[in-house]
């Protein structure tokens, strides 16, 4: 998909979390949106004639804060403004223009990204009438819609997909396969890489969120080859936790759009955080390969079954697709680490698996036969053909009498089947089911 970032900004209460739903849920293909993250900021993925891209809620204030527009808002929209390709400014057609849009207003027009004005709630000929003051904030990207009924966001996804390009060259080492270090600032995605390539190719330091900028590592030892890419968190300290986790999920989606594995590193003593959970759902959603490292593991007070008991907590938590890699590393002591870069290549080869139809049939079926699904207002479900489908993702599709009647759990059914009898561990796999 493209890499291309929206990101939705606006004062409270003007419907953009109503907005930023119906941008999702109008799309068929579209994944649902990812919440628990910092004060419910949510993620996603939107869809639109063909264009994906990466939909940002910069959504979300902080109680104790004595200016609420200053130092939230503001802080927001301004690593909204650094980090994302464009910015759609929800307002509310029912309130008019208040001062906090017109502040937000100010900050909007010093930037040369394209900016969208969403007027909203605007469901009726009065409130149209009513919106057209709006028009004095002068921006010159003006749509007037209603998240609530729909009307009116297909003319704005038309203008800000009309803004991917599609005809993108290939990168240099296209080829080979490209892994994003991902995680916590502060975690040790810096210091894993330098471990790995043996110099000092990134800036190491204690201080959270050294890392600027993604960086682009080929690693080219021991007859491997491939590209790391350095996720960031923020370089300057002035700014509190809300605002690195937000600067450094934004940086993780990025470097994942590019990515074919994700190395997701945790801290060993504090354990899988909901920022780390959201950034893992993306992931799985946009059918990337995951590796989990717990790094500082020599940290740890250990017996028998320390890790063994770790992992099965761990993927309790990241339960339902728990059909994966989990290795227990120390940057520090460089331990494990090269087993890391060894499942990664492991993962990658798994995401390329093509099973042959032929083998897929003789298994699978044997698995329907196995375990026969349920009867549909009194006819028996019946599941004819499998096949492989031409995808990045390894994606299955299965032909069958009534395919919008097959649920959940024989869906799973089908799903562990394909995982026990071919290697896609590490990977998502989706199942389409199609009448036949």
């Amino acid at each position: 998909m493209s890499g291309f970032t929206v990101a939705i900004v606006g004062r409270p209460n003007v419907g953009k979390s109503t907005f930023f739903n119906r941008m999702l849920e109008q799309r068929k293909a579209i994944v649902d949106n990812v919440s628990g993250v910092t004060r419910d900021r949510q993620y996603g993925v939107a869809e639109w004639t063909g264009k994906s891209f990466n939909l940002i809620d910069t959504g979300g204030f902080v109680p104790e804060s004595e200016d609420v527009f200053e130092r939230e808002i503001k802080k927001q929209v301004l690593i909204a403004l650094e980090e994302a390709n464009a910015l759609i400014f929800v307002v509310d057609a029912s309130t008019g223009i208040t001062t906090l849009d017109e502040a937000m207003a100010d900050v909007l027009r010093r930037t040369t990204k394209p900016v969208f004005l969403a007027v909203n709630k605007v469901d009726n000929a009065d409130r149209l009438l009513e919106a057209a003051e709006f028009y004095s904030l002068g921006f010159e990207n003006i749509f007037f819609l209603s998240s609530m009924t729909g009307s009116g966001t297909g003319e704005l996804l038309d203008a800000v997909t009309a803004l991917i390009d599609e005809d993108h060259t290939e990168p240099e080492n296209a080829d080979l396969p490209k892994f994003a270090i991902i995680g916590q600032p502060n975690v040790g995605k810096s210091s894993l890489l330098n471990a790995l390539i043996g110099q000092e190719r990134t800036i190491v330091s204690d201080i959270a969120g050294t890392t600027r900028d993604t960086i682009h590592t080929r690693y080219n030892l021991f007859k491997k080859d491939f590209i790391l890419i350095d996720t960031a968190g923020i370089r300057r300290k002035d700014r509190v936790n809300e605002d690195l986790e937000f600067y450094s999920v934004i940086r993780a989606i990025k470097a994942m759009d590019e990515a074919d594995v994700c190395l997701l590193m945790i801290d060993a003593a504090k354990g899988i955080t909901a920022q780390d959970l959201s950034i893992f759902s993306l992931a799985v959603k946009k059918g990337k390969g995951i590796v989990i490292l717990v790094n500082k593991w020599d940290l740890i007070e250990k017996d028998t079954n320390s890790a063994k008991e770790y992992e099965k907590q761990l993927k309790e938590r990241l339960a339902p697709f728990t059909d994966l890699p989990i290795i227990f590393i120390s940057v520090i002591d460089k331990t494990r680490i090269f087993r890391a870069v060894e499942t990664g290549l492991e993962v990658y080869e798994n995401r390329q698996r093509k099973v042959p139809t032929s083998q897929l049939n003789e298994v699978m079926l044997k698995a329907v036969e196995a375990y026969h699904p349920p009867v549909v207002r009194g006819y028996p479900l019946k599941i004819k053909y499998i096949t492989q489908l031409p995808t990045v993702v390894p994606s299955f599709a299965f032909f069958c009498n009534f395919p919008d009647d097959v649920k959940q759990p024989y869906k799973n059914y089908l799903e562990n089947q394909l995982r026990a009898n071919f290697n896609f561990k590490g990977v998502p796999v989706r199942l389409f089911f199609r009448k036949k």
